[in-house]
């Protein structure tokens, strides 16, 4: 397989004054489940059509196993890519879907039979082989796709929001089928997405972008229990993190925060970290599923009136407005049988919340040898 690195990697396009890349320095190593994720504009898919060869790249550069590729073409650079749209030609059967790009390359009959029969037997497609596209399910037509890559044996496969174009049900099965293939290839796989449920469950590390920049890079876990801003705390989640204006009160040792219309200690944080804030002004966040309906240590009461219950079957999400008047979103359980308009008392997980600081939108940095919200069991 393939190492990939990207240093100091930019895309300008003439006319746009804001680059679509911006100095991103990146590796994948080899055998690597990487996702890009982020939302729609913030550079993800140009930097994975820069890796393809599909760009041009502005400045910085690319290597494939310390082989520079910047001016590589793209036939050449020993990679396969899956798009969003499955790009199957309509007329030919799932086997001639397969051989097409194998046969303009020259490779043997044998070799390409071998290598199709491989492949459709890992992908479930044996029995589609004589199929044409119409007569495949969505799934069915993704898994050609896949295929189609499969069979060239390349160094790297892209996906391209591959899943995009899947019903829900659909891409659920489609998400754990490309696991499980990674898993048997050990490939080096880059996936682009928008989902963050995609990024969590498939990726051994999950590249967080905004406008055009790396914003972090970590285990799945590790940035959704450590968000270093409020924007990968509030885009990855759903629903999304309560962030809230508060005040600090603190002094050596911890801090004290009033938000949501309560006072609490935060513990955890360093003396210099809380001298930073200007005016002790902070965002206080907190994710809907630290906020509990049974008290515990280290969580702290609060009245609340509820607005809205969404129940989904598994769990219930409901809106509460806090003592200030703020408007927070918590997780419960599926048997709460609380209603609009009811007063109820939840209790907010004090150690699994997050302080920021309002200007730049920067998590405070915990003290060190303080715990860290992924190193605690989750109750």
């Amino acid at each position: 397989m393939a190492i990939v690195t990207l240093e100091n990697i930019s895309k300008s396009y003439d006319g746009v004054s804001l680059p679509a890349v911006d100095d991103i320095s990146l590796r994948i190593e080899d055998g690597e489940f990487m996702v890009l994720l982020g939302p729609s504009g913030c550079g993800k898919s140009t930097t994975l059509r820069m890796i393809a060869g599909l760009e041009t790249i502005t400045s910085g550069t690319l290597s494939i196993d310390d082989e520079v590729m910047n001016k590589v073409p793209a036939k050449s650079r020993d990679i396969a890519m899956v798009f969003q749209s499955y790009a199957l030609y309509p007329h030919m059967t799932v086997r001639n879907n397969l051989a097409f790009g194998l046969r303009r390359r020259g490779i043997d009959k044998a070799e390409i039979k071998t290598r199709i029969e491989a492949a459709a037997e890992t992908l479930g497609l044996t029995e589609f082989l004589e199929r044409k596209p119409f007569a495949l399910s969505g799934g069915q037509r993704q898994r050609v796709a896949l295929g189609r890559a499969i069979v060239r044996n390349p160094k790297v496969f892209l996906f391209d929001e591959p899943l995009s174009n899947l019903d829900a049900a659909l891409r659920v099965h489609t998400r754990s089928e490309l696991v499980k293939q990674h898993r048997k290839l050990g490939a080096t796989m880059i996936y682009v997405t928008h989902d963050q449920v995609e990024a969590m469950t498939m990726g051994n590390r999950v590249c967080i972008m905004d406008r055009g920049r790396i914003v972090q890079v970590g285990a799945p876990m590790e940035v959704y229990r450590n968000p270093v801003n409020t924007f990968v705390a509030s885009f990855l989640g759903s629903p999304p993190t309560n962030i809230v204006t508060g005040k600090l009160t603190g002094s050596d040792g911890g801090a004290s925060v009033t938000a949501l219309g309560i006072a609490f200690a935060m513990g955890g944080y360093s003396a210099d970290a809380l001298v930073a804030v200007k005016d002790g002004s902070v965002l206080f966040g907190i994710r809907p599923e630290d906020i509990y309906l049974e008290t515990a240590p280290d969580r702290v009461a609060m009245k609340t009136e509820v607005v809205t219950v969404e129940p989904l079957g598994a769990e219930t999400i409901l809106l509460l407005a806090a003592p200030s008047g703020d408007e927070i979103l918590a997780r419960v359980g599926r048997e709460t049988m609380l209603r609009p308009g009811e007063v109820c008392e939840v209790f907010l997980d004090l150690a699994s919340a997050y302080l920021f600081e309002p200007a730049s939108g920067n998590a405070l940095k915990r003290a060190q040898g303080a715990a860290q919200p992924d190193q605690r069991t989750r109750p």
